[in-house]
């Protein structure tokens, strides 16, 4: 039997699937650790992680995997990445983190990616970066390169949290041009690295790595590496890709108004289209899809609320003692639409791009000691995270994204009734729920990057709906008025 290798690298776990070549089907999936993975925040509004405990963690799941089916060390054909995406690693020249990751949800680099905007001209970031530089990857290293100087001088090399599991992996430093583009390190008008805010930042263009595709051979497993995953040196590294794009990869969200969503720690709703467009607040961001060629170009724009599976984690912590999430569901399940006029606000998770890059910390609104209890708090949580995916996804519509169908793999959030029924009914949109994750997603694509798959089409046998959801007139009417009386409540707080 011949297998597909796909990991993926979240701020919660690392994910591992193997995928059956000849049937496509899903022989065996796990990730480490058991429990969320720690985001340091050794100042308020920073977040980061140990690199290195992310290729511990890959070695763990791998391990499981193992268990799960007994595979030969040559049975493996090729290895797929995907990744959080917006981080900082910044490396030496024998390729060892110098400090912690600055990860995706890290606000310490707003106010750096604001002047530039504001210096460079909103006009010329717009057209030319399809957004501000914000809180993103260039703007994280230039909090480096001004707050801690030393560390700057050390860097070899500055990569993505995917491009560091690579260099692990094969030995080279490498990214792709969707990854520059997501750390606001690429020019979509000229095609090229963004010179223009490398020089701005005073930032040397030779920390970047070279550039190699989304598909096809990225490098080959080591020695070192496949000695330590107990794999056959050489295997192919042949996709990369940050986790969003690479979700909607999984669902087969290729082509112009095709939408995927996921519900993690944060909540991201990701639609293509074949147009350059963009947010003139950069409140919702485009990037270059997995896809794109300049023939057919194809671009992702990404939706992004921090504050998604995280606050239901830091609920079942903190307020449901030794529950289950299927047991805060059930809780929340028990309570009527609207929670009986509680209002969760889940934005406690760093700045909020769809906020204008506003940290407002999350909020609990209209809590009555006589009436509510823990499973309307529940309830609360879910819709406001849906909520505040409704409130990103009129901007997306403002931008000529149609929504009709949104596909999502039936995983975290997902897994919940009551919010997958609270999806359908405030946004209309039929839901689809497939037997896939961003894991399985970056072996289908790893099979198309090493040329075993001819064609994105038939790398996707094996994958199914497995349950649709549809959103009622009556349930929809009832949740327009709920979202309509939140999103008040929210501006009025902005």
């Amino acid at each position: 039997m011949k297998y597909l290798l796909g990991v993926d690298v979240g701020s919660s776990s690392v994910k591992t699937a193997l995928i059956e070549i000849t049937t496509g089907r899903i022989a065996a999936t796990a990730f480490s650790p058991s429990e969320e993975m720690q985001i340091d925040a050794p100042q308020s509004g920073f977040a980061e992680q140990d690199p290195d405990r992310w290729w511990q963690e890959m070695q763990h799941a791998l391990n499981k995997v193992r268990q799960q089916v007994p595979f030969k060390s040559d049975e493996v054909a090729a290895i797929g990445i995907s990744y959080q995406m917006h981080g900082l690693v910044c490396v030496d020249k024998a390729g060892k983190p110098l400090r912690p990751s600055i990860i995706w949800c890290d606000g310490r680099a707003v106010t750096y990616g604001n002047k530039a905007f504001h210096d460079l001209g909103e006009d010329f970031c717009l057209s030319n970066f399809l957004n501000s530089p914000g809180n993103f990857t260039a703007s994280k290293l230039k909090w480096v390169r001004e707050n801690q100087p030393d560390i700057y001088k050390q860097i070899h090399k500055i990569m993505l949290p995917g491009d560091y599991i690579a260099l692990r992996l094969t030995g080279d430093a490498t990214t792709t041009v969707s990854g520059l583009s997501e750390g606001i390190l690429w020019n979509f008008k000229q095609r090229s690295i963004a010179k223009d805010l490398l020089n701005y930042y005073g930032i040397d263009e030779s920390l970047l790595s070279a550039i190699v595709p989304t598909f096809g051979e990225q490098g080959r497993l080591t020695a070192e590496a496949a000695a330590t995953l107990q794999l056959k040196a050489g295997i192919p590294v042949s996709y990369r890709a940050g986790d969003q794009p690479n979700n909607a990869y999984s669902l087969n969200v290729l082509q112009p108004g095709e939408v995927a969503a996921t519900a993690g720690t944060s909540g991201v709703v990701y639609g293509v289209t074949d147009k350059v467009e963009y947010d003139p607040k950069s409140r919702v961001n485009t990037f270059v899809h997995v896809t794109h060629t300049e023939q057919q170009p194809r671009y992702g724009i990404l939706l992004c609320v921090n504050g998604t599976g995280i606050l239901n984690s830091w609920l079942r912590k903190n307020s449901f003692g030794n529950a289950s999430y299927a047991d805060m569901n059930a809780e929340a399940a028990a309570i009527a639409p609207g929670a009986d006029g509680l209002q969760f606000f889940p934005f406690g998770n760093g700045a909020e791009r769809v906020l204008e890059n506003k940290d407002p910390g999350g909020q609990l609104q209209g809590l009555q000691f006589n009436r509510h209890h823990r499973g309307h708090v529940a309830r609360a949580a879910q819709e406001g995270i849906v909520f505040s995916l409704q409130y990103g996804m009129e901007i997306m519509q403002q931008m000529g994204m149609q929504m009709k169908t949104i596909r999502a793999g039936h995983a975290n959030m997902f897994l919940s009734d009551v919010f997958g029924a609270v999806f359908a009914n405030t946004t209309g949109c039929t839901v689809e729920l497939y037997n896939t994750d961003g894991a399985a997603g970056a072996a289908r694509a790893a099979g198309v990057g090493a040329g075993i798959y001819p064609d994105f089409k038939s790398c996707f046998a094996g994958m199914n709906v497995i349950k649709r959801l549809e959103p009622t007139a009556q349930l929809q009417e009832q949740y327009k008025n709920v979202y309509g009386e939140w999103k008040t409540a929210l501006l009025k707080s902005l």
